[in-house]
């Protein structure tokens, strides 16, 4: 090491006692030449704006806000004894590698330790069950290193993630360096006031951290608040980062934790807040104009990690702007549906709950012998977790879950009595449904790497997994609950709210969720099946309704669309206060609980630039396709004959191109043609608002005239395969098959534009590679002003390639006609729609907060 890093390192060990500035003038003091310290002061700059403008993690940063922490140092101990830690709990060097450079990035936005007076406000958005955890131990791990005294962790509602969360930083914060913590709070119960002053923990002498996790319910809050009340003087000079798990619970919008939390911040004229959540919402629709907890500081867009099951990796998502339907995944096929007349045997109406005895039938008992055949695979495998847990997810209700206890009890005895007497039928049942599931999701693909497990290998297992199982039911009011500490457990674990916010269900495999819900954040939250499936990743399944997973596609979406807002501001250069994320509507979803929307606003979505198509058709509704057939006919012969259009006839090729059509005739289509009602993008009374507007708007021209294609495949002379819209219009059906996993009702072929379709009326040969960005290029240089609409004639049949597993034969009662529409970019602004949330005042809800939890001095 030569002088200058010698001296730059002197430097940085400096500044965990002084701020950058303060630091610099005391070198200076100590006869340093003028020209050294000014290249160490660059240095430093230097090093702090890469970890700043560090892609992964994604951020947003206040304007002019200074950063000043670079990453550990030599004589740190909470950080090096944390990073060994987790490297003997077998993380890889990559995961630690991550950890280290998201948390460095994090404790960088906060303010220095040693300024005078700060108040930070942050966010750090990470994936449900994706060890956010571990995440902010580690902040609090350099953030101790670096000179914080105090650390409040808020976490959660229940007792069960605050306890949860006390031993996690027992284990991996405190005991690898206890001489270093003083923690306020132990396993059991929650923070009481200790005995004496709290001046002794904060005082100068005081070399300890001092550590406090508690729940947010209001007496716990109150009592720490009266406490920390009693030694004023200390606490202004305490910095003092306060963690909030789940932060988007109870902490936003609510009548008493919300300014308790507040007020116990404001004790600390020198403390940091950071909000840790999966389904950050409610926190991004806070009025920052208030005096309020909105992130306005930072925010931090925590990576994906690897292996991570997560809504897009599980559900699949809807194609983004910009984005090819083909190139976006499909999920995995992992999820079962339950039927909609099985969901009264499982969760009683509002007036049934008492005397109410749930049948452990139909898609249920499937899923519980799932359960015990992939526990018996994991045994055989032996990697990963050595517990296996089911979640049964049916209600809010304490009562109902009880009511399981019994039926599921007996059906285990049941089946433990059968597999001892060698029942035959049994057998048969259960490799018939092995056999199955490992078909549809075989562990030697790429991305899984699991090694096949016959049932002939696991049946010897099976019998001791039905025997070692317990069914636990985990609520408010239970006694026994889910206990991973005692040894390996294999559970069925039944509840509601408890296992829905934060907690962590060790080897969950399994799940059946009919739980009613209505916000975006309760339904991820609910989801306890993401996270990380370490040896046996192809095993896990979901039973559901279809609506529910229809519900999580889209939630995907929205994730997908809000995280790319993120990373896209960070590229801009916005700021939290200049910059909000868009979230995108539902019509049968609220985005989060209506009181914490009471400060969003309506925002637009435009078209500009876009391509939208139809994926979703009622395949066997005659008189539905029908309708749609008579839409695209009367458009074609209309533009044709009444309007005059330029037929540039390219039937050779499977295509027709009528140009310069008036908008008037395609508002007419759009007003007779049926979209399907999961056609989010699709919606004809928006496509037509923006049309007019478009029209309408200062300038004129913009979308007045339409290019109109029919696309199909070329004529063949089969007149068995000819589709006619008009005399001298015709071509052959294209195929399109629907996804396996969609019903008749709704069939989903996922994606009928190819890149191409959507550049029919332009020209193209100069293109070396067609890509979006190279079509909305040629679209603004040729054709700036006008829009396509495409017709598709889709075959009725439609069957299924040979070699594509996931599709099936479309099979629809008449053929059918798909539609897409390419949007130019606007030249200036672009017109809005407004997008608008459904009125729900009338839907049964039966998720809503508990806040009487809050209020509770009982530990949950």
């Amino acid at each position: 090491m030569n002088e200058f890093d010698s001296q730059y390192e002197a430097f940085r060990r400096l500044i965990k006692t002084h701020t950058p500035e303060q630091a610099l003038a005391t070198i200076k003091l100590f006869g340093m030449e003028e020209e050294l310290a000014r290249r160490i002061a660059e240095r430093h700059q230097r090093e702090t704006i890469e970890v700043r403008e560090k892609r992964e993690p994604g951020s947003v940063v206040r304007n002019n806000r200074e950063t000043w922490y670079v990453g550990p140092q030599d004589d740190d101990r909470c950080w090096p004894a944390l990073r060994e830690l987790l490297g003997k709990q077998s993380w890889s060097d990559e995961s630690i590698r991550d950890l280290d450079a998201a948390s460095t990035k994090v404790v960088s936005m906060l303010d220095h330790p040693m300024e005078g007076e700060f108040s930070t406000r942050g966010l750090v958005v990470g994936y449900v069950q994706s060890g956010k955890t571990t995440n902010f131990t580690a902040l609090i791990a350099k953030a101790a290193d670096s000179g914080y005294k105090f650390f409040i962790v808020l976490a959660g509602v229940h007792n069960g993630l605050r306890r949860q969360t006390q031993l996690r930083l027992e284990r991996q914060l405190v005991e690898p360096v206890i001489d270093q913590w003083h923690p306020l709070t132990a396993r059991e119960g929650d923070f009481e006031p200790p005995a004496g002053n709290p001046a002794a923990f904060f005082g100068a002498k005081s070399q300890q951290h001092v550590l406090c996790v508690i729940k947010k319910n209001v007496p716990r809050l109150k009592k720490l608040k009266a406490w920390l009340e009693k030694a004023p003087d200390y606490l202004r000079n305490c910095p003092t980062l306060i963690i909030d798990d789940e932060a988007d619970q109870a902490s936003v919008a609510s009548k008493s934790t919300n300014p308790l939390i507040r007020e116990i911040i404001d004790l600390f004229p020198r403390g940091g807040y950071v909000g840790y959540t999966a389904t950050p919402f409610a926190n991004l629709l806070i009025d920052p104009a208030a005096k309020d907890l909105y992130p306005e500081d930072f925010v931090v867009n925590l990576p994906k990690p690897g292996g991570h099951f997560g809504t897009e990796v599980l559900f699949g998502r809807e194609a983004m702007d910009g984005e090819d339907p083909e190139d976006v995944p499909d999920g995995y096929d992992m999820i079962r549906s339950v039927p909609d007349d099985e969901v009264s045997l499982v969760r009683p109406g509002r007036g049934e709950i008492e005397g109410f005895v749930p049948e452990i039938d139909g898609a249920l008992r499937t899923a519980v012998l799932y359960f015990w055949l992939v526990t018996a695979a994991r045994r055989v495998r032996r990697r990963g977790t050595p517990h296996s847990t089911m979640l049964v997810h049916t209600s809010v209700s304490t009562l109902v879950h009880e009511s399981f206890k019994a039926p599921l009890e007996a059906f285990r005895s049941r089946i433990a009595w059968k597999i001892a007497d060698a029942d035959a039928a049994l057998f048969a049942e259960l490799r018939c449904l092995w056999d199955a599931e490992t078909a549809r999701v075989p562990g030697t693909e790429p991305d899984l790497g699991e090694e096949p497990v016959r049932f002939d290998a696991l049946f010897p297992q099976l019998s001791g997994v039905v025997d070692d199982c317990r069914v636990i039911m985990d609520n408010s009011k239970s006694v026994e609950r889910l206990d991973y500490e005692t040894g390996p457990v294999v559970a069925i674990a039944v509840g509601g709210n408890t296992l829905s916010r934060g907690l962590t269900l060790e080897g969950l495999a399994v799940s059946y969720f009919v739980r009613g819900a209505s916000t975006y954040d309760s339904l991820l939250q609910m989801g306890r099946w993401f996270g990380f499936r370490d040896g046996y990743a192809d095993l896990p399944r979901i039973w559901m309704t279809d609506e529910l997973r229809d519900w999580f596609r889209h939630i995907a979406t929205v994730e997908s669309e809000m995280r790319r807002d993120i990373d896209l501001y960070m590229v801009e250069d916005k700021t939290p206060t200049s910059f909000a994320v868009r979230l995108r509507n539902h019509p049968a979803l609220r985005i989060t609980a209506p009181a914490k929307m009471r400060d969003a606003v309506k925002v637009g979505a435009s078209y500009g630039g876009q391509r939208v198509q139809t994926r979703y058709f009622r395949s066997q509704d005659a008189a539905w396709l029908l309708g749609n057939r008579e839409a695209a006919r009367e458009l074609v012969d209309r533009s044709l004959r009444i309007a005059g259009a330029r037929h540039d006839d390219r039937g050779a090729e499977g295509r027709h191109v009528l140009r310069n059509v008036p908008y008037d005739l395609v508002l007419d289509f759009l007003e007779r043609y049926r979209f399907h009602d999961k056609s989010m993008e699709c919606d004809a009374k928006l496509l037509r608002t923006y049309i007019e507007r478009r029209v309408r708007a200062a300038g004129g021209g913009a979308l007045k005239r339409w290019n109109v294609a029919v696309i199909g495949n070329p004529l063949s002379g089969d007149a068995d395969r000819r589709y006619e819209f008009a005399p001298g219009v015709a071509v052959d059906r294209v195929v399109r098959a629907r996804l396996q996993t969609s019903g008749h009702d709704a069939a989903d072929i996922k994606t009928l534009m190819s890149r191409r379709d959507a550049g029919v009326d332009l020209d193209l040969t100069g293109l070396s590679e067609v890509t979006e960005a190279a079509l909305k290029g040629a679209r603004r240089a040729q054709s700036p002003d006008t829009a396509l609409l495409t017709l598709y004639p889709i075959d009725a049949l439609s069957p299924s390639p040979a070699n594509r597993a996931l599709r099936a034969p479309l099979d629809a009662v008449d053929h059918v006609i798909g539609v897409g529409l390419v949007f130019p970019m606007p030249r200036g602004e672009d017109s809005k729609v407004e997008w608008y949330s459904a009125d729900l005042s009338s839907v049964e809800d039966d998720e809503e907060e508990d806040f009487s939890l809050l209020f509770d001095e009982d530990d949950r």
